[in-house]
Order: structure tokens, then C-alpha cells, then sequence
């Protein structure tokens, strides 16, 4: 009996391997995004489109946010025009994947300002990349928290082009430098 022991816990063993993939796709099914970390999951473009058109397919409609497919668990959300996935493995933490998507959907809805729609994301596909790849590294959860992220991508909202806000702070920066000029 207990040559089976270690063996049994050897198949269960954890890694830090968690993510398989990740993918954001159009309200079509179309392609917009997709990092597969294990290279012998779907190792061909088309093996790996087909797996995301068969996940498409049957979460598209569905108001579920996990689903087993092809051995895989798939987390998912969905907004406007966007299907977020987090693939992992069958015996994966289902709640880890779910805070990775958590964590990609709140980054994303900070740098797109809340406006998490299939144009705005084109727009800022650089951002989206940086974004990913702080949160996941290889398959490996680096980070789980948006403000995190964003702070390590060096984003922050007032940085952007600019806003009423910012253009506010500006005039204000100059009222000050003005006054503080004529006191001298």
C-alpha cells in the first residue's frame, strides 16, 4: 500500500503552472487577443482556433462563468461586445483562474475608462499586452490585483491625453506660478 501513496501524490501535485491560456475574442467569435503558455496544449495556429471557436460556441449564450471543455477549465466573462477567457487545467483552482480574469477585466476597465468594447480595446492593444503579461508570466500568476498591475505598467488616468481634469489642473498649476511670480 504504500508504494501507491507517493504515486497518488505525485499526480495531484501543485505548480506554479496554473494558467494554460488566455484569450479575448468578439462578440463574432472572432480573434482579438490569445497567449497560449502551454506549447503542447495546441501547438498550431488552427488547433488553437478551433478550441477557441468550440469555447465560443458553447459560452457564448451561456450564463454560466465556468465551463469544462476538451479537459480544460475555461473561466469566462463577457461585456458589450467582448468574451474574456482564462483556460486551465482540469484540476485547476477554479478560483484562481476566476481572480485572473478579475484581475484582466478590472486592468482593462481602468485603462479603457470603463469603456471595455471591442473598438476602444483595438485602440489600446499595447496597453492590453502589458497588461497580460503583468498578471500572467509563462503560466504563472504574478499578480492578482488591478491597481497593482496598473501601477506597474506605470498607468495612471490623469496621464492620459487630456481631460477636463487635467486641463483644469493645468490652468490651476498656472494661476498659482502667476500669483507666487507677481508676489515676488
Amino acid at each position: 500500500m504504500e508504494p501507491l501513496i507517493p504515486r497518488i501524490v505525485a499526480l495531484v501535485e501543485p505548480s506554479l503552472y496554473t494558467v494554460k491560456a488566455v484569450f479575448i475574442l468578439d462578440n463574432d467569435g472572432n480573434r482579438l487577443l490569445s497567449k497560449y503558455y502551454d506549447p503542447e496544449l495546441y501547438p498550431s495556429m488552427k488547433e488553437q482556433k478551433n478550441f477557441e471557436r468550440n469555447v465560443f460556441n458553447k459560452t457564448h449564450k451561456a450564463d454560466n462563468e465556468i465551463a469544462f471543455l476538451e479537459g480544460m477549465t475555461v473561466v469566462y466573462k463577457s461585456s458589450i461586445d467582448l468574451f474574456f477567457y482564462v483556460v486551465g487545467s482540469p484540476q485547476e483552482n477554479e478560483l484562481m483562474l476566476v481572480a485572473v480574469l478579475s484581475c484582466l477585466f478590472e486592468s482593462l476597465s481602468q485603462i479603457l475608462r470603463k469603456n471595455v468594447e471591442r473598438r476602444c480595446l483595438l485602440d489600446n492593444m499595447e496597453g492590453v499586452f502589458l497588461i497580460v503579461d503583468e498578471i500572467i508570466d509563462g503560466g504563472v500568476i504574478l499578480e492578482s490585483d488591478p491597481q497593482q498591475v496598473l501601477q506597474k505598467v506605470n498607468y495612471r488616468v490623469d496621464e492620459n491625453p487630456l481631460s477636463e481634469q487635467s486641463v483644469a489642473q493645468v490652468l490651476q498649476s498656472a494661476k498659482e506660478q502667476i500669483k507666487w511670480s507677481i508676489l515676488k
